[in-house]
């Protein structure tokens, strides 16, 4: 039995579905390529769990996905390095915004007047109610 030491990452199952998600538009191959990997089975490799995504093809990796690099590195980060240990990372560094969260971010000072607005249990409860929380 061949060992996936990732098989349970979010990394691994966030690769596994944007593999999916862009099949009708580019085939495993051409991801690979497009990230520049030089053994075509890396994407499978990544996406079953049983290697990780090295940090230097972060980037290459988001243009194949077609995703936001800042969300593919929080996910390759906890993969490499742990959880815990990513979260001291993030803590020290500040998290990666994506592209969506700076959107979002655009429109609440756009509404707020650039007021800078805390975030109170009634706004934190609007934010839960858009996403069904």
């Amino acid at each position: 039995m061949t060992k996936k030491p990732y098989v349970d990452s979010q990394l691994a199952k966030y690769v596994k579905h944007r593999v999916l998600e862009l099949k009708p538009k580019k085939s495993q191959l051409q991801i690979a390529n497009e990230a520049g990997f030089p053994n075509p089975n890396m994407v499978t490799m990544i996406k079953n769990g049983s290697s990780k995504l090295a940090m230097d093809r972060v980037p290459s990796m988001a243009r194949a996905l077609e995703c936001d690099p800042a969300y593919l590195l929080r996910l390759s980060l906890e993969q490499a390095i742990g959880d815990t240990a990513a979260q001291s990372v993030m803590e020290i560094f500040g998290t990666p915004v994506t592209s969506n969260e700076l959107g979002w971010i655009k429109e609440i000072r756009d509404a707020s007047d650039q007021s800078d607005p805390r975030l109170t249990r009634r706004s934190q409860a609007a934010i839960k109610a858009i996403f069904g929380k």
